[in-house]
């Protein structure tokens, strides 16, 4: 599963790590409610608006490059993210 934090470049927002790791937050408390470990879930902030981290890296949010993320394959873009998923046996 591979989880698209949208809106980063709203202005309210403003491509701020702190407002991503508080929807991360909150959307993993859901997650690990209905059944799915956060832990093995990849989280990709983009700006649908604007295409950024959708395939291209943003440079308007390196945090998430040097964030240390469990999938550092140097963080994936959105379509990076989705092309490493494993399909699932039949």
């Amino acid at each position: 599963m591979v989880v698209a934090i949208n809106k980063m470049d709203d202005k309210l927002v403003n491509y701020s790590e702190e407002r991503y790791n508080e929807v991360k937050k909150e959307i993993s408390t859901y997650l690990k409610k209905i059944g799915y470990n956060p832990d093995k879930i990849n989280f990709v902030p983009i700006s649908g608006w604007t295409g950024e981290n959708l395939v291209t890296r943003s440079e308007n949010m390196p945090w998430y490059y040097n964030s240390g993320n469990k999938f550092n394959v140097g963080c994936p873009t959105l379509v990076e993210a989705l092309d490493s998923i494993e399909p699932p046996k039949r």
